[in-house]
């Protein structure tokens, strides 16, 4: 009959530090279900959150130690962790805590955007996702490539104007082909495919050959690919329509043809000469990811947008004295509200599409 009193006056001196830990472990998951909530409402704080999470558990876990009744053992966990910690960081360059810190660096110069094209050593394609410690883009093979956040840091990132970039092409000729005849036909090429600002250049004059260079301003980014290949096409065509065949001066067949061939293909019977065929662009199918990622950075931002709203018309309301202007705001407040829930709803099927 002693033993369960004595099993309790054993267990006493340690009552403060368990309710301290079940204390922290139902604080960090009520936390942890008010931040999902926000984010379903809000969304784009996800970065934050992270660091709200991480920041309150190091809290935690400094709470049960200070709640531990022996003064030895709780200096002894204070030392051990002020240790872990000072190790921690004094080997960032190679741990977690290294991406975490090259994370914070890339949010603060905010050199792209989630659905922006960048392109990393040998790797190109649209960003996916953008997390504490890595990045993930998606590439022109529909593939995900992830990236340590400490990787991007380190090297130097090429990022796609999302307001437009040059695209171009290059072809060789002789230098029996008039330049000036060369230069109309490439730029007839580049304003068929849709460029603007289209110019020419000579990049060099080589024993045999003459290589020229078209490019031109696109606009709409999402449609590079596409476009970088249409922009190939046009100049091939364009060429062979004018009279230009190409291929190297120094060309030789096994074949005897009369001195005045012309090595162009000839159009199909029946068929009119004009621009090439259009193909379908493949964009939609080898980024599905990035433009469900870009899609949901929108809303996200456009749900920050009526949150900041809402709040404006709601401070609007409580210091009017109109009872005219006051209905007027409240029917304004009613409509983004269920404007704002349809939003939320979208949201939530898009992370979806994205996790998937």
């Amino acid at each position: 009959m002693e033993l369960v009193p004595d099993l309790l006056r054993r267990m006493l001196p340690y009552a403060p530090v368990a309710t301290t830990i079940v204390l922290v472990i139902v604080g960090l998951w009520v936390v942890q279900r008010v931040l999902q909530q926000r984010a379903q409402k809000v969304g784009g704080h996800t970065f934050r959150d992270q660091l709200v999470m991480l920041g309150l558990t190091l809290f935690g876990i400094l709470l049960v130690i200070m709640a531990l009744p022996s003064n030895a053992l709780r200096g002894q966990l204070l030392s051990l962790l002020g240790i872990l910690l000072s190790a921690a960081i004094a080997l960032s360059s190679t741990t977690v805590l290294s991406n975490a810190m090259a994370g914070f660096m890339l949010r603060a110069v905010r050199g792209f955007r989630m659905g922006d094209f960048i392109k990393v050593g040998d790797q190109f394609g649209r960003v996916s996702e953008h997390g504490l410690v890595h990045t993930e883009i998606q590439t022109p093979d529909r593939d995900l490539v992830t990236f340590p956040n400490l990787y991007l840091v380190t090297h130097p990132v090429t990022t796609i104007r999302s307001s437009g970039t040059i695209v171009s092409t290059t072809v060789s000729l002789g230098y029996d082909v008039p330049r000036s005849r060369v230069e109309k036909l490439l730029l007839a090429a580049a304003s068929e495919v849709g460029l603007n600002d289209a110019f020419t250049q000579v990049l060099s004059l080589g024993d045999f050959s003459v290589t020229y260079r078209v490019a031109g301003l696109l606009t709409e980014v999402k449609t590079l690919i596409t476009c970088r290949s249409n922009l190939a096409r046009r100049v091939m065509d364009e060429l062979h329509r004018g009279g230009v065949e190409i291929v190297s001066p120094t060309f030789m067949n096994q074949r005897v043809f009369p001195h005045d061939a012309a090595f162009i293909p000839q159009e199909r019977q029946g068929r009119q000469a004009g621009p090439p065929e259009e193909v379908a662009a493949p964009e939609a199918v080898v980024f599905d990811k990035a433009d469900e990622a870009e899609a949901l950075g929108m809303m996200e931002r456009r749900m920050e947008e009526m949150t900041k709203r809402l709040e404006e018309l709601k401070k609007q309301g409580e210091e009017s004295n109109d009872d005219a202007e006051k209905e007027r705001i409240s029917k304004d407040v009613a409509g983004l509200e269920e404007r704002q829930k349809r939003l939320v709803q979208s949201i939530a099927e898009r992370k979806k599409n994205v996790e998937e």
